[in-house]
């Protein structure tokens, strides 16, 4: 009887183990239909298990962060469409939107191209009223490093601070 007892105990460790360790990343789909509690717990989690970088550091070795969940701040400078359908990175243009930041070694306004960040286009409706200098936190997975670029597949966009408009003169 004890055996038996041992063996299910056991059992219910490499289960829960098991769990643990193949779900290191949750999607939105995977938790869109779950309570609200085990859906901000998950948020926390991508949280934890993100590494946090600076955009220029993932830009200057994308290899490093290779399939790796990172968190990065910057500032949003458009919506566009490059990088779409690109076949050895490919993401949809039906599907996705990519966007772009803006470079923070200069105090000219360029933007990081070699950064390709694709985001759901319904995902992407939901941050329409995103302008030029807003300050955003993004959370994503380095997919590829096609290019000597890094492609990120991003999961969240947190707005951190609107810029201020410009004066219409």
């Amino acid at each position: 009887m004890k055996k038996i007892g041992y063996i299910k105990s056991l059992a219910l460790i490499v289960i829960s183990a098991g769990i643990l360790t193949t779900s290191n990343f949750y999607t939105e789909k995977a938790i869109a239909h779950t309570a609200p509690s085990v859906k901000q717990q998950t948020l926390q989690t991508v949280a934890v298990n993100s590494a946090s970088a600076k955009p220029l550091d993932i830009v200057a070795n994308p290899k490093v962060y290779l399939n790796k969940n990172i968190l990065m701040q910057a500032k949003f400078d458009k919506f566009s469409t490059l990088g779409l359908d690109y076949k050895p990175a490919f993401k949809s243009s039906e599907d996705y939107i990519s966007f772009l930041i803006k470079r923070d070694d200069t105090s000219f306004d360029i933007p990081l191209s070699e950064m390709k960040l694709f985001l759901k286009r319904d995902v992407a409706e939901k941050f329409i009223d995103l302008k030029t200098n807003d300050e955003i936190e993004i959370k994503g997975n380095v997919f590829s490093d096609a290019l000597g670029d890094a492609w990120i597949d991003v999961k969240e966009i947190k707005i951190l601070k609107k810029a201020p408009e410009e004066d219409k003169k």
